[in-house]
């Protein structure tokens, strides 16, 4: 069975990281994540990985506590590079040729971020991270996950958080919450559904770069969201609202 896409973004949360634990990182996590992307990059799918930062700190709740907020976003920044080091890491122990890149200069530990090269890597079958977000403040990861998607011409975005989908209504609290499995960036925005932040939203829309969202918790659901199957919700801009 071939593969449904060419080039994808995997965006994966701080949290995810974390398995069970309050902060931090779980190694076992990682350690899974790591093999399944080393799965589906063996399908020959060009794979690049933005990762949050929020396990180990987070810009917005400093900001909120007293901190200027681009210093707390700077801050937030350098964790995404920790995690960024972290699962290049394990990606390497399995034999999976990794490149990290990084928007703010980081030459002893990364490489800057340089669109072609990281194109050229992508094409000869490496994965590639980008560490520091966009390297400015005031904008998420989730905004840096749609910008490098651009960026590089990927196919779509996968947004790998511990939920399975995009709900009408907290799960947790309206045990009837409805999970959508389609919905347009039109919808989301006027509904404010927090898919992703609303810039990053915009940017998807604007480039028409689809958007599934799926619980990485579920063993496998990458290699699945790769093959086409229906898991999660599919955001994008021809989807049917179902």
């Amino acid at each position: 069975m071939g593969t449904h896409y060419r080039r994808v973004l995997l965006k994966l949360s701080g949290e995810a990281l974390m398995g069970n634990m309050g902060y931090g990182i779980d190694p076992e996590i990682v350690k899974r994540i790591g093999s399944e992307v080393a799965e589906v990059v063996a399908t020959g799918v060009q794979m690049a990985i933005v990762v949050g930062g929020g396990n180990i700190f987070r810009g917005v709740k400093a900001a909120a506590g007293g901190m200027d907020r681009a210093t707390a976003d700077y801050i937030g920044m350098i964790a995404t590079v920790m995690n960024s080091l972290t699962l290049q890491d394990s990606l390497e122990r399995i034999g999976l040729q990794t490149r990290v890149q990084t928007a703010i200069a980081m030459q002893e530990i990364a490489e800057p971020y340089i669109r072609r090269r990281a194109i050229r890597h992508l094409e000869k079958g490496r994965v590639v991270i980008f560490g520091a977000g966009s390297g400015n403040p005031f904008f998420t990861t989730d905004t840096t996950a749609a910008l490098r998607a651009a960026e590089i011409d990927a196919e779509v975005i996968f947004k790998a958080t511990k939920v399975d989908g995009v709900y009408d209504a907290d799960p947790h609290i309206y045990p009837e919450a409805k999970r959508y499995q389609s919905l347009n960036y039109g919808h989301v925005l006027t509904n404010d559904l927090r898919v992703m932040d609303s810039t990053a939203i915009a940017l998807c829309k604007e480039n028409n770069i689809p958007i599934l969202i799926f619980d990485i918790s579920v063993k496998g659901n990458i290699y699945r969201a790769v093959m086409g199957e229906s898991i999660g919700t599919l955001v994008g801009g021809s989807c049917e609202v179902s």
